[in-house]
């Protein structure tokens, strides 16, 4: 293998191999590079593990433990050529060894190095592209957590867009499309917020802007619709229906249906229309939605709700070039059985497409008022919420998936269904203890300190809403403003040692980071409202939820999350740098530009 002065390297770990140059940066801290495909020849070594320095001397153990854990590689710095250099910038490593540089170098797709202008371009050959950045602000690409990708992408295909704050807009978009219905078609809208209009929509404003076709109006929370007559009768609800478990038909004042369907009595509406989208419309779908993420500088997406044909979907879409985030896929238990067989879990796939977490329910929404509750939701006596699957459903199901080496992710945002889901993970990490199973709890929204110290004990992740109380605020009244100082709690995760990162269940919220962070750093909606100011954080804390806390949530902070020698070349370019404007103005600052995997994905 070659000596130089009597120190031999060995650059062990595929693919993330990474070479410290052993000189002080003109910025402070080291300057590092590294290449992951390159075959041997370089004369100055050392052995490297996952991306970290061990030592020009390793021990016997150490070197022994890695060679066991990863195949040797070797690393050839002479054949290194830069495919790109970023020069002039403003850069926000998230990196603690290394905070702030001035430039980067790409190659395949990874980030070659990390230091000064100076450093950086001399790692140039004459054919090496450069850009001047004249200053602008690179962050590590936003990771969104926990979104609904794939299925908003097919709405807003076949979907009539409900987001404004009119009413009367609403019905006429509604009116224009249901003259353009066959006779007897679904007119089918999404995105309606009923925190943003003077009061929620009802059956009658839906029967008088379209008689004639039954009408299906989707919350953009996702877990309540809004439907005329006609889509009544067709279900076959009336007065009588009995209303099943974990769900809610809302009525008026005389004890009539108002049109208004929460959580799991909506699926007798679902089975009555079928949009029929082929293959192509679901890649289509996906290669939409990834182009509206990476407008916003989010590069990586946790699906929330994946089916095997998302899955298919994003696979679809990665052939064909037309895949503009990476996708960690929080599969569906309906596909679960099928995933077993198949012997699939966790962790399977590549860095565009993986296969994540086995997905449960355990209560309702926060923005649509369904969410459990221990105490009731402010004005509505008696009402605490749904409950969407009992303690034993869920366990039994978070035992199979777990026995089968399967993260585990449930969607919990009340107290009570927090609590519930703690003591599954409790017990199925008791009766098969692993070493790092990263339990998740999705949204994971009002908590108290009990809460908190049983998830700490866990090392439980809790995916939390970054954009909820700037986004939503419109029916935080509804919670009171003693309950919202424990809602999306960062500051209190945070101080217990946990890392929650960023997520905004598009299409509940939109998946703009620029809007979490200045909704987590401030604490204050779009009226301008303050809820719970004692969970702000700041703005640094809420880059690392946004970044390497979200890489940490599907086990790849190894991989991205920040800007490293080694890793994933995935980063966004930012107009100002958020560390230096007024918090109030985070929401202001352009994205200008996207990187994933070394490919400009959105460029201003």
């Amino acid at each position: 293998m070659g000596k130089e002065g009597g120190t031999s390297i060995l650059c062990l770990g595929a693919p993330r191999c990474m070479l410290p140059v052993v000189r002080k940066s003109s910025l402070g801290g080291r300057f590092y590079f590294g290449n992951l495909h390159a075959p041997w020849r370089t004369q100055r070594r050392y052995l490297i593990i996952r991306g970290v320095l061990v030592g020009l001397t390793p021990s016997r153990r150490q070197f022994l433990g890695a060679l066991g854990a990863l195949a040797l590689r070797p690393l050839d710095l002479s054949r290194v050529t830069p495919s790109l250099i970023l020069y002039n910038a403003n850069i926000i490593t998230v990196n603690a060894r290394q905070p702030r540089a001035q430039a980067l170098a790409i190659a395949d797709g990874r980030i070659l190095a990390v230091g000064s202008n100076d450093e950086v371009k001399a790692l140039a050959s004459g054919g090496s592209p450069k850009l001047d950045l004249e200053g602008k602000t690179v962050l590590p690409g936003f990771i969104d957590a926990h979104a609904h990708p794939a299925a908003s992408g097919r709405e807003h295909l076949r979907m009539v867009a409900c987001d404004s704050d009119s009413i009367e807009a609403i019905q006429a978009a509604l009116r224009q499309r249901a003259a353009q219905t066959l006779a007897n078609g679904w007119v089918l809208g999404f995105l309606y917020d009923d925190g943003k209009t003077p009061h929620p929509l009802t059956r009658a404003e839906l029967d008088a802007a379209v008689p004639d076709h039954p009408v299906l109006v989707r919350h953009r929370g996702g877990h309540t619709v809004f439907v005329n007559s006609r889509a009544l009768a067709l279900a076959g609800v009336n007065e009588s229906t009995p209303v099943p478990s974990g769900g809610r038909f809302a009525r008026d004042a005389s004890g009539r249906h108002n049109g208004y369907v929460a959580d799991h009595a909506t699926g007798v509406f679902d089975r009555l229309f079928k949009l029929n989208y082929s293959r192509d419309d679901y890649r289509a779908g996906v290669k939409l939605i990834s182009k509206m993420f990476a407008r916003h500088g989010v590069t990586s997406v946790g699906d929330a709700t994946t089916s095997t044909a998302d899955l298919q979907a994003y696979q679809d879409a990665r052939d064909a070039g037309e895949l503009g985030t990476r996708v960690y896929c929080l599969m569906q238990l309906s596909t679960l059985d099928r995933m077993i067989a198949a012997g699939i879990h966790t962790g399977f796939g590549d860095d565009w497409v993986r296969v994540g977490a086995l997905k449960q329910f355990a209560d309702g929404s926060i923005s649509e008022r369904t969410a459990r509750l221990s105490q009731p939701y402010e004005g509505m006596p008696g009402y605490f919420g749904l409950v969407l699957e009992s303690p034993e459903e869920l366990y039994q199901n978070a035992r199979k998936a777990h026995a089968a080496d399967w993260q585990l992710a449930t969607h919990a945002n009340g107290d009570v269904a927090i609590d519930t889901i703690l003591s599954v993970y409790e017990r199925v990490q008791k009766e098969l203890p692993r070493p790092d199973p990263r339990f998740r709890i999705e949204h994971c929204t009002l908590l108290n300190q009990s809460l908190i110290e049983r998830m700490r004990a866990l090392k439980v992740i809790p995916v939390t809403f970054s954009c909820y109380v700037y986004f939503h605020g419109d029916v935080m009244h509804f919670y009171g403003e003693e309950r919202l100082k424990h809602m999306f709690a960062m500051r209190d995760l945070i101080d217990a040692g946990l890392n929650p990162p960023d997520s905004s269940d598009y299409t509940a919220s939109p998946s703009e980071p620029m809007m979490w962070l200045q909704s987590q750093v401030t604490r204050t909606d779009y009226l301008g409202h303050t809820w719970g100011a004692n969970q702000r954080i700041t703005v640094d804390e809420a880059i690392r939820a946004g970044t390497i806390n979200g890489a940490y949530a599907s086990f790849e902070e190894h991989r991205k999350g920040s800007l490293e020698a080694g890793k994933l070349a995935d980063l966004v370019v930012l107009g100002q740098d958020p560390t230096r404007v007024e918090p109030g103005a985070l929401i202001h600052i352009p994205v200008e530009r996207t990187m994933v995997g070394g490919r400009w994905v959105f460029e201003a």
